[in-house]
């Protein structure tokens, strides 16, 4: 972030530290949404060109590959993407295609993207990201989201756009149940058709809402470290993932941001593991069952499942 201060001409702190504290979580915070949501903020200022968007994308792939990712579906926003220098939606899409399949090919490690948009953004603006993503699905986008503050705003008025992204091909998965309550997660699934669900973990307040998600099948992509960083537990140790795991729930481990909440996918592995009381053979089914969710034609879900199956021999 430093160098693309110094080359675009960004007012940054002389600190590291202060910069720091302006875009990670740090440990002496609030847990709280708000706080958590006020770094991206600053995220945004930052994307001042193609070569800053080209270079983030690169290096997260880079740093998944080095943390060992067998796969990888990379969520992007272009709205944030676009925004410092109003650049079209159409340009960001295609700079972080063009990239992930490139850095994809150097540091072979297969990758696939999720177009996002946030709920406190406009139906129209949200119109325009998914048939920009819809038009991408031979570039590798394979899926849509709806992020962002679920405590102050409604998904539905975006579920007839939902229901016209599945039928273009695009795959849903949904930001629910994290700051807003298991009814979220009934809407997501139900409203919006969401095979998956982002965070999800207060589906635990609702039974009914729990009997739904068993019976589809609802995948659950739990991020704990982001959930206790912004104020959905109380502590780690108080996360409900063995109570969604006894539930039933077909629950996978995942990062969330990692550079935001300063971890990576090891460090949550070796969380559920040590903090959660996971066993190295329950962990290595979650790792599966993600496997098995992710947004790929069948055979190379089949194909990505027996690699793993077989790394972990």
């Amino acid at each position: 972030m430093v160098d693309i201060a110094r080359s675009h001409g960004v007012t940054v702190p002389a600190s590291i530290l202060r910069l720091s504290n302006m875009v990670q979580v740090q440990d002496e915070e609030p847990f709280t949404f708000s706080n958590f949501l006020e770094k991206f903020k600053t995220l945004r200022l930052f994307y001042r060109s193609p070569e800053v968007i080209h270079r983030i994308t690169r290096e997260a792939i880079e740093d998944a590959a080095q943390d060992n990712v067998r796969y990888l579906e990379l969520r992007f926003t272009p709205v944030a993407l676009s925004r410092a220098e109003r650049f079209p939606l159409e340009d960001v899409t295609d700079w972080v295609c063009e990239t992930a399949q490139e850095a994809a090919r150097e540091f072979d490690i297969p990758v696939r993207l999720i177009a996002s948009m946030n709920r406190h953004e406009s139906v129209a603006l949200a119109e325009q990201v998914a048939w920009i993503a819809a038009e991408r699905l031979d570039r590798g986008i394979v899926g849509l989201d709806l992020a962002g503050n679920e405590a102050e705003f409604d998904a539905a008025p975006f579920a007839p756009l939902f229901r016209e992204a599945r039928q273009a091909g695009l795959r849903i998965t949904v930001h629910a149940g994290e700051w807003g309550g298991a009814e979220n997660v009934r809407q997501a699934i139900e409203l919006l058709g969401a095979e998956r669900i982002g965070h999800g973990v207060r589906v635990m307040e609702d039974p009914s809402v729990v009997a739904l998600a068993r019976e589809r099948g609802t995948v659950f992509e739990v991020c704990v470290t982001s959930n206790y960083q912004s104020g959905v537990v109380a502590s780690v140790a108080e996360h409900p993932l063995p109570r969604m795991l006894q539930a039933g729930l077909n629950v996978t481990v995942n990062t969330d941001d990692p550079s935001v909440s300063r971890i990576n996918l090891t460090h949550e592995y070796r969380l559920v593991c040590e903090e959660l009381g996971l066993s190295l053979e329950e962990l290595e089914e979650r790792i599966l069952a993600a496997a098995r969710a992710a947004f790929l034609p069948q055979d190379e879900r089949r194909a990505l499942v027996e690699h793993l199956r077989q790394r972990m021999l």
